[in-house]
């Protein structure tokens, strides 16, 4: 059995920006990504983000460079792990924004609407002086009691973040199953074709995935895996994947 942290996160809109560069709109990624989660934690225990990298001798902002090998899982509470989009349109206007006749930009954004997660955080298995080992009580301290330094957002600082119940929790190690609950890495497995409760439930498969920050990168800022939610029948798995039973979930920790 290992402890871990879970809690729901959840706001009335996202907006996690995909790179891509496009000249109607900015568009988001589906999910929040492990990024954008470690940078929230960051956040709540007032460790420093992006701009901080640029004042120190760092390739990293302050909060992945002591978070970054902290397991987590992240289970979508949507149908299907798809969230509702909206493109919404607002003016910039601060003059310098665009070289337009009176200086006027029209910003689109895709944002999700209502989004929400299970979040699940590994608390075992850091040893030693490892900076992550000795945030785990810090973090476990300030979502317990419902502390945080600096507010913490959802992609932007228009959308804020409401986190719910946090909890200690005991989950249990497995070898083996025939589905997954959370996102997980879709290079690590080997699916079938069927859900895996059609016998009994009638639901028909679906199977959604996203190529989403995984990492960062010192030359390219950030490395990309494919990241998939399904409800197909898994076969087979690599070693690598990090699987856990929680009450009925199958939660894999990356």
């Amino acid at each position: 059995m290992m402890k871990a942290l879970t809690f729901r996160l959840s706001g009335r809109t996202a907006f996690f920006r995909k790179p891509d560069v496009n000249s109607y709109a900015y568009f988001t990624y589906n999910n929040i990504h492990k990024i954008a989660l470690l940078g929230i934690i960051g956040a709540i225990i007032g460790l420093g983000g992006h701009l901080d990298q640029y004042d120190k001798k760092s390739n990293f902002p302050k909060f992945y460079e002591k978070l970054k090998d902290i397991k987590i899982g992240i289970e979508p509470l949507s149908k299907h792990g798809v969230f509702t989009k909206k493109i919404q349109a607002f003016n910039n206007s601060v003059g310098y924004a665009s070289k337009e006749e009176g200086g006027n930009l029209i910003v689109r954004e895709q944002w999700l609407e209502n989004p929400a997660w299970n979040i699940y955080m590994q608390l075992e298995g850091y040893k030693g002086n490892k900076p992550e080992a000795i945030l785990i009580d810090k973090i476990y301290d300030y979502f317990s009691n419902s502390k945080c330094e600096y507010i913490p957002y959802l992609g932007k600082n228009d959308h804020y973040a409401d986190i719910k119940g946090p909890k200690l929790v005991e989950v249990e190690h497995i070898d083996k199953t025939d589905h997954i609950d959370t996102l997980f890495p879709i290079e690590e497995t080997e699916l079938g074709n069927m859900a895996y409760d059609f016998l009994l439930s009638g639901e028909n498969a679906f199977f959604f995935k996203e190529i989403a920050p995984f990492s960062f990168n010192k030359e390219v800022a950030y490395g990309y895996k494919e990241m998939c939610k399904t409800n197909l029948t898994v076969i087979s798995k690599s070693d690598n994947l990090n699987s856990y039973i929680y009450e009925d979930k199958v939660i894999v920790f990356y």
